[in-house]
């Protein structure tokens, strides 16, 4: 027996095993909240002096060779399997060519808040879409966390003194359209994407994407890149690095250690960052009215992700059990 092997080390605390995992998890987490809700600033001042089109186009060509590489290392096809070629088609043009040029689209007529909360409806289309192809069940309690959320939308557009002129309507219309198609892919993916790792899923539709929105752009926008700010330069690099790259490599690791359903409420909690910064940035005030029915909308949308009759099911067996 080794000298090593026979000296006996007392084990360390169960706190410090529990803390330490515990904390990085947190922290992630709040690195992916924060990541995804300054997203929305960022396109809002990448669009200030580079055309929607073009702005996504240059967004996932700086992402795509990171995610090349990422690809790489892990080892991992950046081809969808033989026989999805239809799906890979779907995923390009409904998750990531099409929506993004809508939320590009979106932010030149509407705040980047305002954008986020809009954006942050795509849980509801998720599970409305869940019932019609998947044949998921409803609760009652995510039909009023619905009705809740969207009514909230609604007085947060009147109360922001929004009058839906021409093109803020579009501009809202836009980026509701980009939550539903994101919505779709989701549950198309639910059930065509099985067995297709989330680095594949991701790598070779972004690449083309950015192929074909900037060269969509260059035909019809016709942009003039010395033009371009250096802040728009700034977040444009800042989206395809950060916010896309990091933002997809740190939630894939938070994937293997929360569940789906806690991981989801990103979806619930990045809105409120991008409602806040995107308030500092744009000199506009945090009125009682868009705090409170930000907070209501969430709490609506927070409820059709944890519905009240499934907590109540999983309390009742141990309700049960005699004392």
């Amino acid at each position: 027996m080794s000298i090593a092997s026979s000296v006996t080390t007392s084990p360390a605390p169960a706190w410090r095993n529990w803390v330490a995992p515990s904390l990085v998890t947190s922290i992630l987490f709040l690195i992916v909240c924060l990541s995804w809700g300054t997203t929305w600033l960022a396109i809002k001042v990448a669009v200030e002096s580079v055309p929607p089109l073009t702005a996504a186009g240059l967004r996932f060509l700086i992402a795509f060779p990171l995610f090349l590489l990422f690809a790489t290392f892990r080892r991992e096809s950046i081809f969808f399997p033989r026989g999805k070629g239809r799906f890979f088609v779907f995923v390009t043009l409904t998750y990531f060519s099409l929506p993004y040029y809508l939320l590009n689209y979106g932010e030149t007529h509407v705040s980047s808040g305002l954008t986020a909360l809009l954006f942050s409806t795509m849980p509801i289309f998720i599970l409305i879409f869940s019932a019609l192809f998947l044949r998921e069940k409803i609760y009652v309690s995510q039909v009023l966390g619905i009705g809740v959320g969207f009514g909230s939308l609604y007085m947060i557009i009147k109360t922001q003194g929004m009058h839906l002129d021409h093109g803020e309507f579009l501009g809202v219309i836009a980026i509701l359209s980009a939550a539903v198609m994101h919505a779709l892919c989701y549950v198309v993916t639910k059930k065509q994407g099985v067995g297709i790792s989330v680095i594949t899923y991701n790598t070779l539709p972004i690449g083309l994407s950015g192929l074909m929105l900037f060269l969509a752009g260059w035909l019809l926008e016709r942009p003039a890149l010395v033009d371009v700010t250096a802040r728009s330069w700034g977040a444009l690099i800042y989206l395809g690095l950060f916010a896309s790259v990091g933002g997809f490599i740190v939630y894939f690791f938070l994937l293997k250690r929360l569940s789906p359903i806690v991981l989801s409420f990103v979806f619930i909690i990045f809105p409120v960052f991008a409602v806040v910064i995107g308030s500092w940035y744009e000199g506009l005030s945090l009125s009682t009215d868009l705090v409170t029915y930000s907070a209501i909308l969430l709490v609506g949308f927070a409820a059709t992700k944890m519905p009240v009759e499934k907590l109540l099911a999983r309390e009742r067996p141990a309700d049960a059990r005699p004392e």
